[in-house]
């Protein structure tokens, strides 16, 4: 199927881990997708993947805490392929650290590309897709925040619980313009970031609390945000869906085995 089709699709943060997974999906189901990222190799590498594969991608240097950068985003997206139908807004960072160590930078950073990020992206996309009476925003939000905890970050998981208070409001709002504004919220997901920042003994832990025994794949959220992106899902707005391989649904350890 290429429920994508001739779509254009902004990815940010979409040159590693489970934006890379993202922007390859949707390339791959006839997207042309925009990869937004600020590391030039990691973008030159992910577009040339999907290039290989007989996909259509370019990129675009950019933060998407800056709101200047998100603007020029959407303007390079219209310029390139003339519209903005799908927004996957994925970009964001975790970075840990306990309450005791936190400093207020740490704070700000965090809630700057996670939370203000969100803000920055969607206001910059919503316009033409008002314009066209048409669009589909895919957040990546989390089950930290939401459904977990998670020492070291607690930063991390205020962002994650205002992004899905984001998207239920951002819902309403742009829902008579035929827009609808979804996320999913990724488990424990095998990442560059997941491997280099937490380590084995840390991943080894989490495969024993997740019902299905393994931590997930990229591919694994992207195909739950292609559906929220697809025509499939035309009537659902304003919700969440977690892909977690069951982490959230044991009472404790011992439901698990």
């Amino acid at each position: 199927m290429e429920r994508m089709k001739d779509k254009v699709v902004i990815v940010t943060g979409g040159a590693r881990g489970i934006g890379r997974g993202i922007s390859k999906v949707f390339a791959k189901d006839g997207a042309k997708v925009l990869v937004v990222v600020r590391s030039e190799d990691a973008a030159k590498k992910v577009v040339e993947e999907i290039k290989e594969i007989g996909g259509e991608a370019s990129y675009f240097l950019g933060d998407v805490s800056s709101q200047e950068d998100m603007e020029n985003m959407a303007k390079t997206c219209i310029e390139r392929y003339g519209r903005i139908d799908v927004l996957c807004h994925n970009a964001g960072i975790f970075p840990e650290v306990r309450l005791k160590d936190m400093t207020v930078e740490d704070w700000d950073h965090v809630n700057d590309v996670n939370l203000k990020g969100t803000f920055l992206a969607v206001k910059a996309c919503m316009e033409n897709m008002m314009e066209n009476k048409y669009g589909r925003i895919v957040i990546t939000s989390s089950i930290t925040g939401n459904k977990t905890g998670n020492p070291g970050l607690a930063h991390y998981a205020a962002t994650k619980g205002g992004v899905n208070g984001f998207i239920k409001t951002a819902a309403i709002e742009l829902a008579q313009y035929n827009i609808t504004v979804n996320g999913v919220e990724p488990g424990n997901i095998m990442t560059e970031g997941m491997d280099s920042q937490l380590g084995e003994e840390y991943i080894k832990a989490q495969e024993a609390s997740i019902p299905m025994g393994k931590l997930g794949k990229p591919e694994d959220i992207a195909y739950a945000a292609l559906f929220l992106a697809s025509d499939e899902a035309k009537y659902i707005t304003g919700q969440t869906i977690a892909v977690d391989g069951g982490q959230t649904l044991p009472e404790s350890m011992f439901a698990v085995n």
